[in-house]
C-alpha cells in the first residue's frame, strides 16, 4: 500500500511545525533568561559600583588623616619631644558574608573573571589588614588604655627620650593604619575600573 504524496506532505508539514513551535518556544525562553541574567548582572554591578565610589571617598579621607597623625608622631618621637600616645581606636562595618551573599546570588556565574579576581583583591587586602587592626587594638587595650593616667616617664625613657620597649610597635600601628587605607583604596579603585569596563565595554 503506498501512501499519497499529499498525506506525506502534510505529516512533514505538521512535523516541521512541531519542530519550529518547540524550537521558538526554546529560544524565547533562552532569550528572556539571557535578558534577567543580563539586568541582574547590571544591578550587581551598579550596587558595587557605588557602595565603591562612597568607600574609595571616605578611605582618602581618613587615610589622609591617618597619614598626618603617623608623620606628627614620627616628626616628634624624632625631635625627642616624646609625644603622647592615645588608645588605638579601629572600627568598621566590614561584613564577610556581603561578598559572599552577592556572588551565592548569581554574582560568580555574571560577573567577568578579571572582576571577580579584583574583588577577591580587595577582599584579600582587607581580611589581611583587619588581622592586623586588631593585633595593634589589642597592644593599645592592653598597654594603652589602662595607663593613660601614668606620666609620660612610663611610656619612655626619660634618659634617652625613646619609646620604652613595650610601647615601641605604637609608631608602626599608626603607620600599618595608613598604609591600609591606602592599599584598600588602590585596590578598590582597580574594582571600581574593571567594574566601569564590564558595565560599558
Amino acid at each position: 500500500m503506498t501512501v499519497p504524496y499529499s498525506k506525506i506532505g502534510r505529516w512533514v508539514a505538521e512535523l516541521l511545525l512541531v519542530f519550529v513551535g518547540v524550537y521558538g518556544a526554546f529560544w524565547l525562553n533562552s532569550y528572556q533568561q539571557h535578558q534577567q541574567d543580563a539586568k541582574r548582572r547590571d544591578q550587581i554591578l551598579a550596587s558595587l559600583e557605588q557602595q565603591l565610589r562612597e568607600s574609595i571617598e571616605s578611605g582618602k579621607i581618613a587615610g589622609a588623616k591617618e597619614d598626618r597623625q603617623a608623620a606628627e608622631f614620627r616628626r616628634a618621637l624624632d625631635a625627642g619631644e616624646m609625644p603622647p600616645l592615645h588608645p588605638f581606636t579601629f572600627t568598621t562595618d566590614y561584613n564577610p558574608g556581603d561578598i559572599a551573599t552577592l556572588l551565592q546570588s548569581g554574582g560568580i556565574e555574571l560577573l567577568g573573571v578579571k572582576t571577580l579576581m579584583a574583588l577577591r583583591g580587595v577582599e584579600s587586602v582587607i581580611r589581611w589588614g583587619l588581622s592586623r587592626m586588631a593585633d595593634y587594638k589589642q597592644f593599645s587595650n592592653e598597654l594603652i588604655v589602662p595607663n593613660l593616667d601614668q606620666d609620660i616617664s612610663f611610656f619612655y625613657d626619660p634618659a634617652t627620650k625613646k619609646l620604652r620597649k613595650r610601647f615601641e610597635m605604637y609608631p608602626e600601628a599608626l603607620q600599618a593604619t595608613a598604609n591600609f587605607a591606602h592599599d584598600l583604596e588602590r585596590t578598590q579603585t582597580e574594582l571600581l575600573k574593571r567594574i566601569q569596563v564590564e558595565r560599558h565595554p
